[in-house]
């Protein structure tokens, strides 16, 4: 990839500017909020957009950490039985 390309990728994740229709009735009252927390809209929607990631990241961990356990109840895979990353690697 260009250098150039890469300047512009690292631009555009750095912050995006966004237009996006909320009722007013929510936008007032997360603007009385962020009054009371000291803070700026913009920092109390972006902590809210980092909660719901992240909890959608925990979500999917915790489905694969079941899945995983469930295969290790299976008679034919067992943990100590998989494969190391180098090991899988060197295959």
């Amino acid at each position: 990839m260009p250098a150039l390309d890469i300047w512009a990728v690292e631009l555009y994740l750095r912050a995006m500017k966004t237009t996006i229709e909320l009722p007013d009735a929510i936008i007032h009252q997360a603007k009385v909020l962020a009054a009371e927390r000291r803070t700026s809209l913009r920092e109390l929607v972006l902590q809210g957009l980092e909660h719901v990631l992240e909890e959608k990241q925990t979500q999917a961990r915790d489905r694969a950490k079941r899945l995983f356990a469930a295969m290790d109840r299976l008679p034919v895979i067992a943990a100590k039985d998989r494969l190391s990353r180098s090991q899988a690697h060197a295959r």
